[in-house]
């Protein structure tokens, strides 16, 4: 078995390990055979229980299956040893499906020394790269790599290759009531769309409206503004009754997805000083502020 790289391993370490298979599959030219840790028996290979992901659309699998009956593997699978000589799958469960229903007897693999964390970790990354992923799936992955594993928006983009606004405007979208989140699911509102709904006083209402309209995201972003019954919205105040800006209430958002609290801004419009407030429901989350707040 391969030993791990060091304890206490960053999202970029484990991610150098996942990507890994990728390199393998474009230097190479059968890179399955010539660079994989071992050739396994496929019965020898065991799915994790604890994946996140338990869908696999079938008509995906059937397709990648005549791939693999074509071409074999060429991206190896990650695996890590368990009891009996066996072997769960840590990266690349689609491709052991897709390979039984291609009948293969033997699957390459990389051979990883994994604790039960970096396991699920590697399962939730794995799964936000895919391209198949609705917006608020990703963004549930995002937000379990931060509550779970501690990472910030900044070392999330940077490891995954992602701009951190991209991070943040998805992290934005939890915040939606469950209803309009179904939407975007669905299929029935674009992350444009749902992004512009984010600060609306009702954003279920306007979802509605902007799926029976057929509205474009610009529309939308005017509707949000002037409210459901297309009379001007009751604007956000600021402490001294000033009406809060877009700029303001975006950056109020960012913050409050950055930090998993409510996060209010008051900054008086031409003026250079203001005010922050932190609100927390409980103990543990102020103690978790207050460790944020005096890391280095």
């Amino acid at each position: 078995m391969v030993k791990k790289k060091g304890l206490g391993r960053g999202l970029s370490a484990l991610m150098a390990d996942v990507t890994e298979a990728e390199t393998v599959s474009e230097n190479t030219a059968n890179p399955g055979e010539r660079r994989a840790d071992s050739i396994v028996p496929i019965e020898k290979i065991h799915p994790n229980p604890d994946q996140p992901r338990q869908s696999f659309v079938e008509s995906d699998l059937r397709d990648l299956a005549n791939s693999i009956r074509e071409k074999g593997v060429i991206q190896p699978l990650i695996v890590r040893q368990i009891d009996g000589g066996d072997y769960q799958i840590v990266a690349g469960e689609r491709r052991w499906r897709a390979a039984q229903l291609a009948q293969l007897h033997d699957l390459p693999v990389l051979v990883r020394d994994f604790d039960d964390t970096e396991v699920l970790e590697i399962a939730i990354i794995e799964n936000i790269q895919r391209a198949d992923l609705n917006p608020v799936e990703e963004a549930l992955g995002y937000r379990q790599l931060m509550e779970r594993f501690g990472h910030t928006q900044e070392k999330m983009a940077e490891a995954l290759g992602k701009s951190r606004s991209h991070i943040a405007n998805l992290l934005r979208l939890l915040n939606l009531p469950e209803t309009v989140q179904e939407f975007l699911r669905r299929g029935d509102l674009s992350a444009g769309h749902a992004r512009a709904l984010v600060t609306a006083d009702d954003p279920e209402g306007l979802a509605r409206k902007v799926i029976a309209g057929g509205l474009s995201v610009r529309q939308t972003e005017g509707l949000a503004r002037k409210g459901t019954d297309d009379k001007p919205a009751k604007a956000r105040k600021t402490s001294a009754g000033a009406a809060k800006d877009a700029d303001t209430i975006a950056l109020e958002g960012d913050l409050s997805a950055a930090l998993g609290l409510k996060v209010v801004l008051n900054h008086p419009s031409g003026a250079e000083s203001g005010s922050i407030t932190i609100k927390y429901d409980t103990l543990d989350q102020l103690d978790d502020l207050c460790s944020l707040l005096t890391k280095g």
